[in-house]
């Protein structure tokens, strides 16, 4: 049961991600506006409670071997492929996660949408965010074919798994 949970609780988390990472640059991408911001603002903190339940449900089962055992993930190019994704959709939210929060009190403190848009930093998020989109799509084609069987190196080589693929 445990397995079944972590699994779906991972694709949940895929969903609410991919949907709120959208929404945040869709919403950005807008005219400077109170509305626009609020909804980029409320896909920013969607887009990361997906992350937490994503990395921990993710970190649980490959560590903890719930699907197939560690070493089976750590020797497989598409694992690997699917990580480097990852990295990279990490390190392109630095930016953003540090200038949405910065724009959250700015906001508390009364500063308008308008005010923190008018330097163009928005739609540079949304282009960050539209990136991240494509990255998840192609972190989830690594994991279709890793979860089959390809990519696996060394003693455990052989192509596809057996019946799959």
């Amino acid at each position: 049961m445990l397995r079944l949970t972590l699994a779906a609780l991972h694709l949940i988390a895929l969903g609410i991600g991919m949907g709120a990472v959208l929404t945040r640059g869709n919403a950005l991408h807008e005219p400077p506006g109170d509305g626009a911001l609020r909804r980029a603002l409320r896909a920013d903190t969607l887009w990361g409670i997906a992350a937490a339940l994503w990395i921990a449900t993710g970190l649980w089962r490959w560590l903890a071997g719930i699907e197939k055992p560690a070493g089976y993930y750590n020797h497989n190019h598409f694992f690997m492929l699917k990580m480097a994704f990852f990295i990279a959709i990490l390190a392109l939210e630095v930016w953003p996660v540090i200038t949405l929060m910065r724009w959250r009190g700015a906001l508390s403190r009364g500063a308008t949408a308008v005010e923190l848009l008018a330097g163009g930093a928005g739609k540079r998020i949304a282009m960050i965010s539209h990136t991240q989109a494509l990255l998840v799509v192609l972190m989830i084609c690594a994991a279709v074919a890793m979860a089959r069987g390809y990519g696996v190196m060394g003693a455990l080589a052989g192509g596809p798994v057996s019946g799959m693929g």
